[in-house]
């Protein structure tokens, strides 16, 4: 039961990859399709196949429809023959110089052989392609694309199963490498990527993935564009659109990230106490270093305590006794006003 089951699988599996094959080739013809190259070819089949049609073929079934409305005993099959030798000439002959005409819009290049030999790229615009000696080996569209890469259920380097959706972006530098180096330049980026991708997740912890997303993408960029350069195509960029986790682990991450911020701030709230503390320490030291700071400092204190409104300043010398006294019985009478109020 589980081996039908795994059959089916890859049954299912089969037919999208060949739905979405159709897909893309379905798009291409879609792209290539140039209503311009079109008019130009169905003039030249008309100018090349009725003249010939009326010349080579339309004797040979004038002469055998003659035979048979004349009721001859003898019907020349030969014409018949010849008539239709000369139809199937003229309509491939008519194709063949159809198809000398190329009109190329300014998105597309084309790859020219000569007896199978690359002789470079055309394009844009209108030209020739001599029949029997050129042949075209593929038509590039060489605009920016962008495809989507995804890696399922695939472990980090903490081991935890993530996720991943990453975009790239490329485009066709050198048309020629990318028709002659590699069969499918398309296909064979996109196994890079998805290579590039699983082996960048693998290198890396799941908290990376999440906060970083940046500095992965250049990395996944890097890579990738190593691989494709050498059929030439470039990356232009990799974004990570989306990394997907269990969210158990995505909230013992969170808290992890919020401890750690409040750990932090209580170390730059430590490191500044203590930058207080020495300058306090020093400045005492300057202080006491010499005779008659402590005054100014006091002075200085004084001069701040004066600016505010409710503040009474009774200044005398530190050695009076009687100026102590004056000053306490002016602080016990201000506070027993206060109380009354």
């Amino acid at each position: 039961m589980p081996n039908s089951v795994n059959s089916f699988q890859s049954f299912v599996a089969a037919l999208e990859g060949a739905a979405q094959t159709r897909k893309k080739e379905s798009t291409l013809m879609r792209r290539r399709y140039n209503p311009v190259q079109l008019l130009i070819r169905n003039v030249i089949r008309l100018i090349v196949i009725v003249p010939l049609w009326l010349l080579i073929a339309l004797p040979g079934f004038r002469n055998f429809f003659e035979a048979l409305t004349s009721y001859s005993a003898q019907v020349e099959i030969g014409q018949l023959l010849l008539g239709l030798i000369g139809t199937f000439f003229t309509v491939w002959l008519g194709n063949i110089l159809a198809g000398m005409f190329y009109v190329l819009p300014e998105w597309e290049r084309m790859i020219l052989l000569r007896l199978g030999k690359s002789v470079g790229v055309r394009g844009p615009g209108f030209f020739l392609v001599p029949p029997f000696l050129y042949s075209v080996a593929q038509i590039i569209d060489i605009r920016i694309s962008t495809y989507e890469v995804k890696a399922t259920k695939t472990l980090t380097r903490d081991n935890i199963p993530v996720d991943v959706i990453a975009a790239v972006e490329l485009e066709v530098e050198d048309p020629e490498r990318a028709t002659i180096d590699v069969k499918d330049y398309w296909k064979t980026t996109e196994w890079a990527s998805m290579e590039a991708l699983k082996s960048t997740i693998g290198s890396n912890d799941l908290r990376l993935l999440l906060s970083e997303t940046e500095k992965i993408s250049s990395m996944l960029k890097a890579e990738i564009d190593s691989a494709a350069k050498d059929y030439g195509v470039n990356v232009r960029a990799v974004r990570i659109t989306d990394v997907t986790a269990p969210p158990s682990l995505v909230e013992e991450l969170a808290v992890i990230a919020r401890a750690e911020r409040s750990a932090k701030a209580k170390r730059i709230q430590a490191k500044a106490e203590l930058d207080v503390a020495n300058s306090l320490k020093a400045a005492s030291a300057a202080l006491a270093s010499q005779e008659g700071t402590m005054q100014l400092r006091q002075i200085q204190a004084l001069l701040e305590m004066s600016k505010e409104e409710s503040s009474m300043i009774i200044i005398y010398p530190m050695d009076s006794l009687s100026g102590g006294a004056i000053a306490n019985a002016t602080a016990g009478s201000r506070a027993a006003f206060n109380e009354n109020i």
